[in-house]
């Protein structure tokens, strides 16, 4: 697999035009669309963009996964201009803060998201809207004569939010740069090949989109579905037969229970890379059974614009068959970055020991949007402070303690929530788990719980569990059942909602 040469993230389709005009670039709902198609909509869309503004103006877009969507990921930095995707999920109070908060000039969407989303009060009421029909493509027609700016590949291509888990959303700035060097980073681990058909159903205004790109990078199709569903997801593997996946570990599970999965319906499957959440050696240990699909993990985070570190297929045989423990680590850090961890007092962690995860890498994203302390904590002398509480192991492997802001401190005690949930999954009876830190009058904070069981048991039996292998301040005060946990856009579980919901 040779490396192409491209600088920016337009330049991507431009040269897969010239080099395979006819070549399938994206399949949506059973239709393909070959890659001088796709670019001649990306053109006339910049041009259209370009006509519009100036260069620097920030351009949202608010919309599920559809073909526009694709083209707009492009479109926009040919233009000169930065992408700033919506999640669609969030309520239009959180979306006009963004709005505002990037001072977006133009904001392209979905009609039904965009109706709800001017109906509300503060609605900036001089944003220009487009919707993703009709207007769009009328629009787009009537503009492929106009100019291009210049854009270098230092230049900023998206504002994409966080997910507001440590306070109230930022903006992370990714560069061309940035968003090159961590597409050449997962292809590191991930290799892709021209004839691969890449699934992909997690939105596409979430940082797992830069999969989609990695595809494009190298010629390969990408079958874009609107969002998850395990029928279509078997149905499009049997009929497109699909090569590679990005799917989370809930959704492998889903597959393997539909009524009408059969092996061969992932016959055609290479690899699936998952993150979100950790693998279950069960859910592993089925699907190696089942089917010969290989499996891929990965470490990183919207700052990075996308992974650091990778679990690869080998390790996750490994796992299945001699090394369980391995399950719990997210991989060993890529050759593109350097990862270090340091204590609370700033010095390096001693060997064995857990400390914050700082990394080092040509993909670390610029800084936070109009936001300069917010950045200057972040990173220092070139080191990104991820959050994340993690440790290595001696083969160099590393392991996720805790995210900072989800340690629980309870009458002094730092308790890692994680471990606490890696405990209940070892459970027969409990299908999935979170745990937070709830407010405790004699404590200050104590471990909650909240399971989705396959049966029902008393807390005293999950209790019983716990203590068998945690120490007792670590054990949960408080159970919860649930049906479902809630997920946020990235797929891992939304504990900001479940603290919100349960402090109360």
């Amino acid at each position: 697999m040779t490396e192409p040469n491209c600088e920016q993230l337009h330049h991507i389709i431009a040269r897969q035009a010239s080099l395979q005009p006819g070549g399938i670039a994206l399949w949506w709902q059973g239709a393909p669309v070959d890659y001088a198609t796709l670019q001649h909509n990306i053109a006339a869309t910049a041009a259209g963009i370009a006509g519009t503004g100036a260069t620097g103006d920030r351009i949202a877009v608010l919309s599920w996964n559809c073909p526009e969507f694709v083209e707009l990921i492009y479109a926009i930095p040919a233009a000169g201009r930065i992408m700033v995707p919506l999640n669609a999920r969030l309520a239009p109070a959180e979306l006009i803060y963004q709005l505002r908060s990037s001072e977006a000039t133009c904001l392209f969407g979905d009609r039904a998201l965009l109706t709800a989303l001017q109906g509300h009060a503060d609605f900036p009421a001089d944003t220009r809207v487009v919707t993703l029909d009709a207007e769009y493509v009328n629009w787009r027609a009537t503009t492929d004569k106009i100019a291009l700016p210049q854009t270098r590949a230092d230049d900023p291509t998206w504002i994409l939010f966080t997910s507001g888990s440590t306070g109230r959303p930022k903006g992370a700035v990714l560069t061309h740069q940035s968003f090159m060097a961590g597409l050449r980073s997962a292809a590191l681990a991930r290799p892709v090949e021209a004839t691969d058909k890449y699934y992909y159903p997690f939105p596409l205004f979430h940082v797992a989109a830069h999969n989609v790109l990695l595809q494009h990078l190298y010629g390969a199709a990408v079958v874009l579905a609107r969002s998850f569903d395990a029928t279509d997801t078997l149905q499009t593997c049997r009929e497109l037969k699909v090569t590679t996946m990005s799917l989370a570990p809930t959704m492998i599970g889903l597959l393997l229970d539909h009524p009408d999965f059969h092996a061969e319906d992932l016959a055609s499957v290479r690899t699936i890379g998952y993150g979100a959440s950790a693998m279950p050696q069960t859910l592993l240990q089925r699907l190696l059974a089942q089917t010969s699909v290989g499996l891929c993990q990965s470490y990183g985070m919207t700052e990075l614009s996308g992974s650091v570190a990778f679990l690869t297929v080998e390790d996750h045989r490994e796992a299945a068959h001699n090394n369980p423990e391995l399950l719990r680590s997210v991989g060993r850090p890529l050759p593109t970055a350097q990862l270090k961890l340091i204590d609370d007092s700033g010095a390096p962690s001693a060997a064995g020991e857990a400390g914050e995860i700082l990394v080092q890498a040509e993909q670390c994203m610029q800084g936070y949007w109009q936001d300069a302390d917010a950045t200057k904590k972040a990173i220092t002398d070139g080191w990104l402070h991820t959050g994340d509480i993690g440790r290595f192991d001696e083969a160099g492997y590393l392991f996720i303690v805790d995210r900072k802001k989800d340690m629980i401190i309870s009458g002094g005690e730092n308790i890692a929530s994680r471990e606490i949930e890696e405990v209940l999954r070892r459970h027969p009876d409990v299908a999935d788990c979170a745990v937070i830190g709830l407010v405790d009058p004699k404590w200050g904070e104590s471990a909650c719980a909240l399971v989705r069981l396959t049966r029902a048991i008393s807390d005293q039996a999950l209790t019983a569990h716990c203590r068998k292998l945690l120490a007792g301040y670590k054990t949960p005060k408080r159970w919860i059942r649930i049906d479902e946990l809630p997920l946020n856009a990235s797929g891992k579980v939304d504990k900001p909602l479940l603290r919100q919901t349960y402090s109360r």
